[in-house]
């Protein structure tokens, strides 16, 4: 029987917008939180499965946390479809396969503007997937993905909000979930994000050419098993940008992203069938909208 395997998905992006003052360069919308427990698991056939997000970010700030006057709040909902499917073939010990993430959402940033739309589009020309394997009396389950980000979605010029960020991303993966007690799981998923240039960045911003700093970013669980088919638990995420971004290739002193949070969650499965229910608050802002983001998700294996 398949395990669950879970995507990369993605939020929605507010790309370069006069919210910073022209003084940022907005990271990519990414995987935070939209994944979680029991998340390195995972076998031969295939999943299809719908997430909806919904954020309320109450508050923009800048690099040293504290609130930018003159900003409202930003409300956004998602929705993505995630197509994935593994091979009874091994490459190293591991099922290969490959997967595709469509993503959609609406924003509304109050008299900043709007947008709706398609997002980035996601393919992974290969996944790695290994079944359960030991580390001493610790069984654990483990996936590495090669995931790429194509800009087709919604952007234009004219507009400081957009869907998509008009630029290429590569951004791979490796999930883990391990347990180290009997009804105990614990799971990470932890990204490596790299961007190229937006050679047509939004008027407002008077740049000819952009390009969001490379960044790391991590999902983590910790769940109970309350019986066969219930987990309960906290959940969390934390994105830190490592170098500045870059405005005409010059790069922004104190420009980097960050942003933690943590939340309840819960994963109830029937069969094929698997219902999660995510909520975070977020802390540590530095950089990027603030708030707080609830995560619905439905999954089917075949």
């Amino acid at each position: 029987m398949l395990k669950p395997l879970q995507p990369v998905l993605f939020m929605i992006l507010i790309a370069s917008t006069s919210l910073v003052a022209q003084t940022h360069v907005a990271e990519p919308a990414v995987n935070l939180g939209d994944t979680s427990f029991l998340d390195g698991l995972g076998g031969p056939g295939g999943v299809v499965e719908e997430i909806g997000d919904g954020a309320h970010e109450g508050t923009v700030v800048d690099g040293s946390g504290s609130p930018i006057s003159g900003t409202g709040a930003v409300n956004s909902i998602s929705g993505l479809t995630h197509i994935a499917w593994l091979s009874h073939k091994t490459i190293l010990g591991g099922w290969y396969g490959t997967e595709v993430v469509a993503a959609a959402a609406h924003v509304n940033a109050g008299s900043t503007g709007q947008s709706g739309g398609w997002g980035a589009l996601t393919v992974s020309p290969l996944i790695l997937q290994w079944g359960e394997r030991k580390i001493g009396n610790v069984p654990i389950d483990q996936r590495v993905v090669f995931d790429f980000d194509l800009p087709v979605g919604a952007y234009t010029r004219s507009s400081v909000v957009n869907i998509s960020a008009n630029a290429f991303t590569v951004h791979p993966y490796y999930a883990i979930t391990a347990f180290p007690i009997r009804r105990v799981e614990t799971s990470w998923r932890v990204h490596y994000l790299w961007n190229s240039t937006n050679d047509s960045p939004p008027y407002a911003t008077g740049a000819q050419s952009t390009q969001a700093g490379p960044a790391i970013h991590f999902n983590a669980t910790a769940a109970y098993n309350f019986g066969k088919h219930l987990w309960i638990g906290p959940n969390a995420y934390y994105l830190r940008q490592i170098t500045d971004g870059r405005i005409d290739s010059v790069s922004l002193r104190n420009s980097p992203e960050q942003v933690g949070a943590i939340g309840p969650g819960m994963v109830w499965n029937s069969g094929k069938w698997f219902f999660y229910a995510n909520g975070y608050h977020e802390f540590g802002v530095k950089n990027r909208p603030e708030g707080n983001k609830l995560v619905l998700r439905v999954e089917k294996t075949f």
